[in-house]
């Protein structure tokens, strides 16, 4: 009888779902059937229409949380009008469409960052929306809503497992064959359709009143007793650290700013959640009004961190997006050190503006990575007497600090941007042609000493292996131990530095370095580089070696490593092979 009910009201949530957010849920399961028509038909179509499919979909989906938040806004204005409401779905459908050919009209990672930074505006949107202009009880429904998503992937993950299940039941008792991608496809009805619906079925309405709610008491032990205590232990750590890098004047890079950037923004959410128990808790009070005073020179010491990293390389996307992070982060904690009452939703709303601002304009992280990094290379050229005017004047007399710095800041324009983007170089500049415009070659020192290669061989040549004279076969891969033994030989290969050998009891019959006959390959591939690409040959993989006591025959089947690493000798960071041997 339970159980019945359970679903009669599962099933009346879904219901109402549909009628409070008919146009999301119909977006959404266009979105779905769009997925798996990819899915299903993709492959017989032309690149360019799978590719353009593709980016009708990405809109598709960027129309699921834009229709949430009209509807929010028709709620939050008690517009009730049908004409209305159709022309607020009209209209955003056309600022779909002109985003399409505007913003979408090929998918490069420029355009693919803008699109993350709209979706995170937008849903960001969708969760302060319903509480603009209100006061009190913000925090409650936040937690409201992600309850609600939590408990909305609990069904779905049960109701997809059950699916699941059934299917493989049917495949195996009934010797049933099924597509391919059944469950891949049940994934996304379920998400899709299943799941959203649910979820917004458990958005609360947007008029409901949050007086005198009572905190959940699971997530008041989480925070209190064992988030906030971590936090402090980590803080500690930091100051610990800091005054370390004071005394010893050796600033930190990299690793520490993002440890200190992520930890901050995890207290933010802390100090959100916190709030509606202030008045009732003298932990949740301290930590509110201590902890983004405490915090700030541990911020100050990140900034140093990413200006260290900055001011040697300059501003390239990920950079920048790390900083305005930094930036929105510090002026949380400024806000919540200044002002006596806060409010809350101040952190969504800020940080939906500070992701469209990164994306889009003058202030963007594109537009600000490429004034810098031309900015930087005009004042190599001219450190170097390379400008006349806006005509660069090649120099071999460069020092080779600046010839790699110059080379990088290329290939950063030519890989992120385009060559067209960089001031002072001619029309038709190309990467390959810098040595004819700079005066000197492109200088990598990383690249120009090491080399990745990867090679491993063609399907069809190890078809057919001549193994009549050999008595044992070895697998490379039953080797992963370091050794196998089996009729009183023991066979071990140490993949660190490739050293193999054979032992009858206690007789070396074989004894010897793998990676001879891998530089064999490596200097006959790279001799003829771009014949081969990155297939090996078996009769280029096969070597036979043999001494008084063993005769082998190895065949190299994957290698991969570095070329031209210390003293020039290559790195064999990986090799697998299939080995015959025949004992005398």
């Amino acid at each position: 009888m339970r159980v019945s009910i359970n679903i009669s009201n599962i099933c009346k949530s879904l219901k109402n779902s549909i009628r409070r957010f008919p146009v999301t849920i119909a977006v959404s399961t266009i979105l779905v059937i769009m997925l798996i028509l990819l899915l299903e038909k993709g492959h017989t179509f032309e690149p360019s229409l799978r590719e353009m499919l593709l980016r009708v979909d990405m809109i598709i989906a960027l129309g699921i949380p834009l229709s949430a938040c009209i509807r929010f806004i028709y709620e939050k204005r008690n517009i009730n009008k049908k004409l209305h409401r159709i022309l607020g779905y009209i209209f955003g459908a056309i600022a779909l469409v002109i985003y399409y050919f505007l913003f979408l009209n090929e998918i490069n990672w420029i355009n693919v960052a803008r699109y993350i930074g709209v979706s995170i505006f937008l849903y960001l949107a969708f969760f302060y929306i319903p509480w603009i202009n209100r006061k009190e009880g913000y925090e409650y429904y936040i937690i409201d809503v992600l309850t609600s998503f939590f408990v909305t992937v609990v069904y779905s993950f049960v109701l997809f497992i059950g699916i699941v299940i059934i299917l493989f039941t049917i495949v195996q008792l009934f010797d049933v064959m099924l597509p391919d991608n059944l469950v891949l496809y049940a994934f996304l009805i379920i998400a899709g359709i299943f799941a959203l619906s649910l979820f917004l079925a458990r958005i609360p309405e947007i008029h409901k009143e949050y007086h005198e709610e009572q905190y959940p008491k699971v997530l008041r032990i989480l925070l209190l007793y064992i988030v906030i205590p971590l936090i402090t232990a980590y803080t500690i750590i930091l100051y610990v650290y800091f005054i370390k890098i004071i005394i010893t004047a050796n600033w930190p890079q990299g690793l520490v700013s993002h440890l200190v950037l992520w930890y901050s923004v995890l207290s933010g959410a802390v100090i959100f959640f916190i709030t509606p128990i202030l008045k009732d808790n003298k932990l949740a009070l301290r930590f509110k009004s201590l902890f983004p005073k405490f915090i700030l020179p541990i911020l100050a010491m990140m900034f140093v961190a990413m200006w260290i990293r900055i001011n040697a390389y300059g501003i390239t996307e990920s950079r920048y997006y790390g900083f305005v992070l930094g930036i929105w982060v510090l002026g949380i904690m400024l806000y919540f050190s200044l002002k006596k009452k806060t409010k809350n939703i101040v952190i969504p709303v800020s940080l939906s503006i500070v992701a469209l601002i990164s994306v889009f304009g003058p202030l963007s992280g594109f537009s600000i990575s490429k004034l810098n990094q031309n900015n930087r290379l005009e004042s190599i050229l001219e450190r170097n007497q390379m400008l006349e005017g806006d005509i660069i004047q090649p120099n071999k007399n460069v020092s080779y600090e600046d010839k790699e710095e110059i080379s990088m800041i290329l290939q950063y324009f030519n890989t992120r941007h385009s060559l067209d983007d960089v001031k002072y170089l001619p029309d038709d500049f190309a990467i390959n042609n810098i040595e004819a415009v700079l005066g000197f070659p492109f200088t990598v020192k990383y690249i120009a000493q090491t080399d990745y290669f990867y090679y491993h061989s063609e399907p069809r040549a190890r078809d057919i292996i001549d193994v009549k004279e050999y008595d044992y076969f070895i697998d490379s891969l039953s080797l992963m131990d370091g050794s196998t033994e089996f009729e009183g030989i023991s066979i071990s290969y140490n993949s660190n530095n490739h050293e193999f050998r054979i032992l009858r009891k206690d007789k070396v019959l074989f004894d010897g370095n793998l990676k001879t006959y891998a530089n064999g390959i490596l200097d006959e591939y790279g001799a003829q580089k771009g014949k081969f690409d990155n297939l090996l040959n078996q009769e280029d993989a096969t070597f036979i070696d043999e001494n008084n006591s063993v005769k082998m025959k190895l065949i190299i089947t994957s290698l991969s490593g570095r070329k031209g690493g210390v003293d020039n000798d290559n790195s064999i960071e990986h090799m697998e092979f299939y080995m015959f041997i025949k004992l005398k």
